[in-house]
């Protein structure tokens, strides 16, 4: 089980590296640590390449895992998604339902650990790396994982506990421990949730955390020089802006998200929307360029089926369908029915991946920014700057685009950071109590910190292969809890049906 003082222990090691910035060997140790220890097993298992099609294994799990759900719940993602567009209107919402945030509330909080860096830079490596026919697998992948995103939030919602002075805790670690109970697994239940809190908390202090800080600040500081020399300011900044919101919990978290996400998303894809208004003769040819890489076998990246893979994957670390954060945040949403919430979270994977992470791959295609031969694009490719590469492709036609992603780019990093503060800390509470939470929130804000100074590779690639490893936990108990979802399902449609559930605006 986890003991909150090993998490003390790397977090002082950490504090030193980042008060001794000179003794460079002391980080370059503990990233060889990390690396030979913990990030290379931990990537050999869940990236080992499965014989015959050499697709990853994790790819795989949450491919499948999409697919079923999407099988097992009768293309949902498509039948309710006017009804999903409704719900967070608010046309269903009723004044006495139990919850701390709006449907709203709870979708753009959600939103904001999903729709970031990975829509900008992931996007250019995908399709750099597979050829425009990735955005295609990855679209697919994007429309399977709208169900995935219904399902595991559905018993979020189920299995959520609401205390006497309103305030909600749920979560992956909820409906697996008490899901599976019901179903008389109760051993495996508690083994699953344990073990999904455990990666969480480690994921929310690198990759929901000191990665963002390290990545938007590589970007920013090419639009203020003055943070090349001193990177522990923005690291302190970010300290205070972070500090500020999640000590409010749920309630401020998602305040700010539904102003941020907005605003965040709305620059970034309008800028998109320019160039692509500015191109729209070669859209079409764009479009041509992606079916038929899709389905070529000589495609660049592996043929068919390493495009297949790098538009599944790109599609699975930006919307984090399967993964089972999301729960944590839609837990929270006032809703008398618990498919209600469900059905608004499939809006996350079409917003995060069929529109934000299309747009950045038409973008890409059309600005020919993939092509290894073009000597404007070659390095950048070669050393996967899949942020610096997006852009100089959006660059070329707005010139002025590399300070307007600075912003967008800091507004993603900090959307991400207060989201997962709140997932982790959900997690930390579940398995110490919530008398601990200061503890949490303060390893939280040194981590941010140490994202403006600490550049060993290995210690943030462990982070980020916690989140991913949550996804083996989360899918097994939600395939296994597949017949509750439908159960749920089907009973609100027919009350749906019959005049039961009512429009109240």
């Amino acid at each position: 089980m986890f003991r909150s003082p090993r998490i003390a222990a790397l977090s002082a090691l950490a504090v030193l590296a980042a008060a001794a910035p000179a003794h460079a060997g002391f980080e370059e140790s503990m990233d060889q640590f990390f690396g030979e220890w913990l990030v290379g097993p931990i990537a050999s298992v869940l990236f080992w390449p499965i014989p015959g099609i050499n697709m990853p294994i994790v790819v795989a799990w949450l491919g499948l895992g999409a697919l079923y759900f999407t099988l097992r719940m009768g293309f949902v993602n498509f039948r309710m998604f006017g009804h999903a567009i409704a719900l967070v209107r608010g046309k269903y919402d009723s004044p006495d339902a139990e919850g701390e945030v709006s449907h709203f509330q709870a979708l753009t909080a959600a939103l904001s650990a999903t729709v970031g860096l990975g829509n900008i830079a992931g996007v250019a490596i995908a399709v750099s790396m597979g050829g425009p026919g990735a955005t295609f697998w990855m679209i697919v992948a994007g429309l399977l994982g709208m169900t995935a995103k219904f399902s595991e939030v559905t018993l979020g919602q189920k299995y959520r506990k609401v205390r006497p002075d309103g305030s909600v805790m749920g979560g992956a670690m909820y409906y697996l421990s008490d899901g599976l109970a019901e179903m008389g697994l109760k051993g495996l239940g508690k083994v699953l949730a344990i073990a999904f809190t455990v990666l969480c908390i480690l994921g929310s202090f690198g990759g929901g955390n000191s990665f963002q800080v390290k990545q938007s600040l590589d970007q920013i500081r090419l639009a203020v020089p003055f943070l090349d020399a001193n990177p522990w300011v923005y690291g302190a900044v970010m300290v205070v802006l972070v500090g500020i919101v999640i000590i409010g919990g749920i309630r401020r978290i998602a305040s700010v998200a539904d102003k941020v996400v907005p605003a965040m998303v709305t620059i970034y894809v309008l800028a998109a929307a320019y160039i692509l208004a500015v191109n729209a003769s070669e859209i079409p040819t764009a479009f041509r360029h992606i079916f038929e890489g899709a389905f070529n076998p000589t495609a660049v990246g592996g043929g068919i089926v390493g495009v297949l893979v790098q538009g599944i994957k790109r599609a699975a670390f930006s919307n984090e369908a399967g993964v089972g954060s999301a729960a944590i945040a839609h837990a929270a949403a006032k809703v008398d029915y618990p498919v209600q919430e469900g059905i608004v979270a499939l809006l996350e994977p079409f917003i995060d991946t069929v529109v934000v992470c299309t747009m950045t791959a038409l973008v890409i295609v059309i600005t020919g920014a993939y092509d290894t031969g073009n000597p404007l694009y070659a390095d950048l490719i070669a050393s996967n700057q899949g942020a610096a590469l997006t852009s100089k492709a959006m660059g070329s036609v707005i010139s002025w685009f590399p300070t307007l992603l600075s912003v967008a780019v800091l507004l993603f990093a900090y959307s991400t950071m207060i989201s997962w503060s709140y997932y982790g800390e959900r997690c930390w509470t579940w398995l110490f109590g919530e008398g601990t939470t200061l503890v949490y929130r303060l390893l939280f804000l040194t981590f941010t910190f140490l994202g403006s100074v600490v550049t060993a590779t290995n210690i943030l690639d462990f982070s980020d292969l916690m989140i991913l490893g949550m996804s083996v936990p989360n899918v097994l108990g939600v395939a296994l809890m597949s017949g509750v979802v439908a159960r749920e399902l089907s009973s609100y449609q027919a009350k749906l049906k019959s005049g039961e559930v009512k429009r109240t605006s």
